[in-house]
């Protein structure tokens, strides 16, 4: 049976090309800064977001809590999204790795309120941490994959600035977010202090992330990253997967947009479901069903048995995916499969 995985970009397979670059890498041991391969990624992409220093680590969550452990100190506060991945999806790290706790205030469309965000900045006061970061996502996962927008971005900075605090932006599927909305990735984050990137959604390397920022921050955080476990040897040959990424996949993601507009487009006329908006559309689509039918769980079973994975949010709340293994007809199968099983749940009920 023919698989049509709309679950997440994670489930990407790495091209012919990639699986050549692998056997042919030239290697040596990355704790010693001797894999050729692996300096070869991170001087790429440090170029590409024009940023001083990288550094390449197994993933995206390991890059967010290398990033946290870097600028902050036992006791302090960091300001996240309510919805962010840091602080719903990686297991409490913030407080367990860094001892750190979290100001989450509301970004439901994936931003915050500027007013909201200063208020929530820590004054000078004995019985209060110490702010040491404001933390951002994009593209924004929860609220539908929405691009957050260069000049949003550079309001936040304008903040944090006033307050000498950095602005971490956790940027998994950044690449994504500059294609949406035609900006380079330097000028997206030029004035953010440090980022990370993922090479293992979208761009379909099989593993790994990279942290850009300053020089020294990168050097702090090279150290971190040891500390986590995270020093590798001879990991040229996945470095390999990532040049390839970053050179040959990232327009693609294009692709994978006007797919997942399709998507929304064809399950908004679905009875039973409404498709949310989004002010800019990447390559996710979240949905939610309408009580009286299937709920999200039912869906997914029933959708299996015909080879179509989605994934489940919550009972009536559902996310699909598009990448690229996932192809317009697959998009146009999988509406059709998701229309029958849904529209057919209200005639049954």
């Amino acid at each position: 049976m023919k698989i049509i995985d709309l679950r997440s970009d994670t489930v990407t397979t790495p091209t012919d090309e990639m699986r050549e670059a692998m056997m042919k890498a030239k290697v040596g041991d990355d704790v010693y800064r001797e894999d050729p391969t692996v300096n070869e990624l991170e001087e790429l992409a440090a170029f590409i977001f024009k940023k001083e220093a990288a550094l390449f680590v197994v993933s995206g969550t390991m890059a967010n809590q290398v990033s946290v452990m870097t600028y902050t100190q036992r006791g302090d506060e960091i300001i996240v999204g309510r919805n962010s991945h840091i602080y719903n999806y990686e297991v409490g790290a913030i407080a367990a790795l860094s001892g750190v706790q979290a100001m989450p205030i509301n970004d439901e469309n994936g931003m915050f309120s500027l007013v909201e965000l200063e208020e929530a900045i820590r004054p000078e006061n004995i019985h209060f941490p110490r702010t040491a970061l404001i933390t951002l996502e994009n593209t924004h996962n929860r609220a539908g994959g929405v691009a957050l927008s260069k000049e949003y971005i550079d309001e936040v900075v304008d903040i944090a600035d006033r307050h000498g605090i950095p602005v971490y932006l956790d940027g998994a599927r950044i690449f994504n977010a500059c294609v949406a909305l035609g900006v380079e990735p330097s000028k997206m984050v030029e004035r953010v202090d440090a980022l990370m990137f993922c090479l293992s959604k979208g761009l379909g390397a099989p593993i790994g992330s990279v942290i850009v920022g300053r020089k020294d921050f990168i050097e702090k955080a090279r150290k971190m990253r040891k500390r986590l476990g995270g020093g590798m040897r001879q990991a040229g040959v996945i470095a390999a997967c990532g040049i390839v990424a970053l050179n040959k996949m990232v327009q693609r993601l294009k692709e994978d947009h006007e797919n997942a507009e399709l998507l929304a487009n064809e399950l908004s006329q679905v009875k039973g479901i409404v498709v949310e908006p989004v002010a800019v559309r990447t390559n996710m689509v979240y949905f939610m069903l309408l009580p009286g039918g299937i709920d999200a769980p039912q869906l997914a079973k029933k959708l299996l048995e015909r080879g179509i994975k989605i994934s489940v949010v919550s009972k009536r709340r559902v996310r699909l995916v598009t990448h690229k293994d996932v192809s317009r007809e697959d998009v146009i199968e999988a509406a059709k499969a998701i229309k029958e099983v849904v529209e057919g749940s209200w005639r049954d009920g």
